[in-house]
């Protein structure tokens, strides 16, 4: 089968060519972030940082990428979308080899909050609304939910096969190819490199050297008000997904159950598969149910099961609920993204993108740090059951503020 017939079978109809250069993409950095999420703490773990430290500097990275995040969306509109992918592309890389070359603590701390590392298994970064508002240029409104299932099914499947690289340096170690820190450190260095990779990528992309309208950032005008709610409804499901972070909820698994890292690697690549699978169901259910109710009446089971996960008194019993959570709990994700995009007009885009993204990022860069401080208390799984109570909350409130609001193809 030709690389056309691939492209015209997995992509939607009428996509550009940008859609799969873009998940093309995003599929090099998800390896990367996928072992990334499991070899941070255990990496931490190596050079005898206690678990609120570990905490501090998974904060840090989500606090950094919003801050770089809430640049962009200030000033994207003085610079090409290449020049401000190149840019990201080229942090990616200082980061990697940063992490690899330094092991003092506040230093480290610093490439946290400047860098691009991501301790969640989602897509925490400045490339997310750069990449989500090309998205929106590159396939018609009736195809939109499809193609951003297919941007975040790429992220959870090659996420996944990333986490299973996490066993990697245990394995090189095992071989005495390299020692276990230095061989961890040389994936932090392959890390940098998928920068580079997506560069390469990012160039053959045509909307993001262009200096056009369709890629051009405005303020925010009469779609104001319905992206500010939005952006605080999302900012209080990142600040609860943030108690659970990929880093985290091994380091959680680690100790309440004495989970190895190669075990760890191999649940989390399940959930990341029964969350990539669910991507497939989203557009389905969103055509039959809305957008709005997608978002809502998935996510709500899968926030009991987390809490569920959290009370179990064997490790079975908690992956099994971890693994029924992960089926259901990122089903909303392409369904919100293109609902954002719906709702605004083609010219705010960008702005809402960002405004909707960086307060995800700022809220759920403080959980972390609350979450590793609990771990320090007891291994029971208090940041499971806060997390799932709060996202409960945040589903009800979103049903009743949006249930009205229809993107264009549901009037």
């Amino acid at each position: 089968m030709s690389l056309t017939a691939v492209r015209s079978w997995w992509m939607p109809p009428g996509s550009s060519s940008d859609a799969a250069l873009i998940l093309l993409a995003r599929g090099v950095r998800a390896f990367t972030d996928g072992y990334v999420a499991l070899l941070l703490p255990y990496y931490l773990t190596l050079l005898d940082y206690s678990a609120f430290e570990i905490g501090v500097i998974a904060t840090a990275t989500l606090l950094g990428s919003g801050l770089l995040t809430l640049l962009t969306g200030l000033f994207a509109y003085r610079f090409r979308m290449h020049a401000l992918l190149t840019a990201a592309c080229l942090l990616m890389l200082g980061t990697g080899v940063g992490f690899a070359a330094v092991t003092d603590f506040l230093p480290l701390l610093l490439i946290a909050v400047v860098g691009t590392l991501n301790p969640s298994s989602g897509d925490v970064s400045v490339f997310l609304p750069l990449e989500q508002t090309l998205l929106s240029h590159a396939a018609a409104a009736e195809q939109r939910t499809a193609l951003f299932a297919r941007y975040s099914l790429v992220g959870n499947l090659v996420g996944a096969l990333g986490a299973l690289a996490a066993a990697l340096p245990g394995l090189l170690a095992q071989w005495d190819v390299l020692e276990l820190k230095a061989a961890v450190q040389a994936m932090f260095v392959l890390y940098g490199l998928a920068g580079l990779a997506s560069l390469a990528i990012y160039r053959r992309l045509s909307l993001a050297r262009a200096h056009g309208d369709e890629t051009r950032s405005v303020p925010l005008g009469q779609s104001r008000s319905i992206v500010y709610r939005l952006a605080a409804l999302f900012s209080l499901d990142a600040f609860a997904g943030g108690f659970v972070v990929q880093s985290l909820l091994a380091l959680w698994l680690y100790l309440r159950f004495d989970l190895s890292l190669e075990a760890a690697g191999t649940i989390f690549f399940w959930t990341g598969m029964l969350a990539a699978a669910s991507f497939l169901a989203a557009p389905a259910i969103a055509r039959r149910f809305g957008l709005v109710n997608t978002m809502v009446f998935t996510h709500l089971p899968a926030n009991v099961f987390c809490i569920l996960a959290a009370l179990m008194p064997t490790l079975p019993l908690a992956v099994l609920f971890l693994l029924l959570r992960s089926a259901l709990s990122s089903m909303d994700v392409p369904a919100r993204s293109s609902y954002v995009m719906a709702v605004v007009s083609p010219a705010e885009r960008p702005a809402a993108a960002g405004m909707t993204a960086v307060p995800r990022s700022l809220a759920a860069a403080v959980s972390p740090a609350l979450a590793g401080y609990l771990l320090t208390l007891t291994p029971f799984g208090w940041p499971l059951i806060i997390c799932g109570a709060l996202k409960i909350v945040y589903d009800l409130t979103l049903l009743a503020l949006f249930r009205k609001v229809k993107p264009p193809e549901e009037r």
